[in-house]
């Protein structure tokens, strides 16, 4: 069977150096030659949307790609599309750049001015191992290798009570401390994860919705990673799809999440969908959102109840977090436990939105400073969990956690 290598080259002089001498190997397919990254990436997701047989077993990205850099593209590719061997093409075969190629996920490197010996030797090898990982995938080796994480759900009492901030700040509170950690926003037709953290992409929750068999490929192809590391599962842009989430359906995204992360957080929003009951029912902890006024209480006192009646989550089962806390409110966590028949977690949120209005209009949350006393307290919050490494967790006295001041001071 023919080798196909698809080679990723920016130079069009380049581009033809070097398909003609890949169109000399034996036993060699060179596809036509892709001019960027991003059309690297696009090319590759479209073939893999069909069957990881569709990828070429070889891609060979040129040192001079662009926009993005040939190390971060072999990455993104080798973490999205792992049934395919990567080779760098590179005028540096020093030592310490072979190191960092394959840190990167790179199966190989050749150096330039390329030699017909040398590029036919590591394109076989890496054929070779391209076929090996696919046989293991079409042998029910197509599975995930986790642990099983750690799945949590936010929802809120009702609307505006703080559930998405809530849930993102979580999220980075515990990538932040150095565990696998995704966001889904499961608000399937008004969620706003995508906005508060300035994110724009295609693919969405709503994309696995008719897949039978989530596979770590199918999975990786769906989510967006964020600058701050976290993997986001977005909600689909038009709210109608969110229909296409069946329970079926969240339970299996669910549990590929959970077997591929150690933490997974969802955004359920506040309004009960059969996908949000589903998360919920399968969720370690499962926090309510409220705020310390009679409609916020009175709507988590319902949701409460409806969660029992639907036999999802019994009361003693949720966690209620109140936001926008004071000390002068006239409603307390004791009462509000008393109210809602709840656990109440013992980190409240502050009311201090001066601190968040500035990230928040500008969607950049993940942004929200360290001295925050809103983001302290989430960040504490994220520690009561367990959602945090213990080493990470010590923060509570005006400090973020060590993992993400090592984060803002290297840049």
């Amino acid at each position: 069977m023919p080798t196909r290598i698809l080679p990723a080259v920016g130079d069009p002089d380049a581009a033809r150096s070097v398909t003609t001498l890949l169109s000399q190997l034996p036993d060699a397919e060179p596809v036509p030659p892709v001019v960027d990254s991003t059309q690297l990436v696009d090319t590759l997701a479209r073939l893999a949307a069909e069957s990881v047989d569709d990828l070429p077993e070889v891609v060979v990205v040129h040192e001079r790609i662009g926009p993005v850099p040939a190390l971060e593209l072999i990455r993104e590719v080798a973490l999205r599309f792992p049934a395919v061997g990567v080779i760098l093409v590179t005028s540096d075969a020093s030592p310490g750049l072979f190191q960092a190629a394959m840190d990167y996920g790179a199966r190989g490197l050749v150096a330039l001015p390329l030699s017909y010996e040398e590029l036919a030797s590591r394109v076989q090898a890496v054929a070779q191992w391209s076929a090996g990982v696919r046989r293991h995938l079409g042998s029910g080796g197509d599975v995930f290798t986790g642990v099983g994480g750690t799945v949590v759900t936010v929802s809120g009492a009702k609307g505006g009570v703080g559930t998405t901030l809530t849930a993102i700040q979580l999220a980075l509170a515990a990538q932040a401390s150095g565990r696998a950690t995704a966001l889904v926003d499961m608000d399937l037709q008004t969620g706003d994860v995508a906005s508060y953290l300035d994110v724009q992409f295609r693919r969405s929750v709503a994309d696995l919705a008719a897949i039978t068999d989530i596979s770590p490929r199918v999975l990786a192809d769906a989510v967006f990673r964020h600058d701050t590391g976290v993997a986001l599962l977005l909600a689909p842009a038009e709210g109608e799809r969110g229909e296409d989430v069946t329970d079926r359906a969240a339970r299996q995204i669910v549990s590929a999440l959970r077997s591929r992360y150690e933490v997974v957080v969802l955004d359920c929003g506040a309004q009960l969908s059969g996908a949000g009951a589903a998360a919920v029912e399968m969720a370690d902890t499962a926090l309510l959102v409220t705020t310390p006024d009679v409609v916020a209480v009175r709507g988590a006192k319902r949701a409460v109840r409806m969660w029992d009646r639907l036999q999802i989550r019994k009361a003693e089962e949720t966690t209620v977090v109140v936001n926008r806390h004071t000390r002068a409110a006239e409603i307390q966590p004791p009462l509000i436990q008393k109210i809602t028949g709840t656990a109440v977690a013992a980190t409240t949120v502050p009311a201090h939105f001066k601190e968040l209005q500035s990230v928040v209009d500008a969607g950049r949350v993940h942004e929200l400073e360290s001295r925050s006393t809103v983001k302290q307290a989430l960040w504490g919050l994220a520690g009561e969990l367990g959602l945090v490494k213990p080493a990470e967790a010590t923060h509570r006295a005006g400090r973020a956690p060590a993992g993400f001041r090592r984060r803002r001071e290297g840049g």
